[in-house]
């Protein structure tokens, strides 16, 4: 008998790939990473890999029934959180 190999689920998925997970560009992700307003994520080595389940998770805090529901959390925009707008270039 021939045994039919079982697929392999990814667990994690590198910047690329959890980006169209989300529906994100792989930029707005690493804008949320340095900002720290974006999912979990680990650093193996050099390569940056996000959990399936910490991407949805973070997608979840953003869960709403209508325009008035407060909802359990807040995706915030990948920008700082602190007002800083950096230096005025002239």
């Amino acid at each position: 008998m021939d045994a039919v190999p079982t697929p392999i689920r990814a667990r994690y998925l590198r910047t690329p790939d959890a980006a169209v997970h989300l529906g994100l560009s792989p930029r707005t992700l690493e804008k949320h990473r340095c900002y720290g307003t974006g999912p979990l994520y680990r650093k193996l080595g050099g390569r940056i890999v996000y959990r399936i389940e910490d991407l949805e998770n973070w997608a979840e805090q953003g869960l709403r029934k209508s325009t008035s529901d407060p909802g359990k959390g807040v995706v915030h925009p990948a920008r700082r959180l602190d007002g800083y707008t950096g230096p005025v270039r002239r």
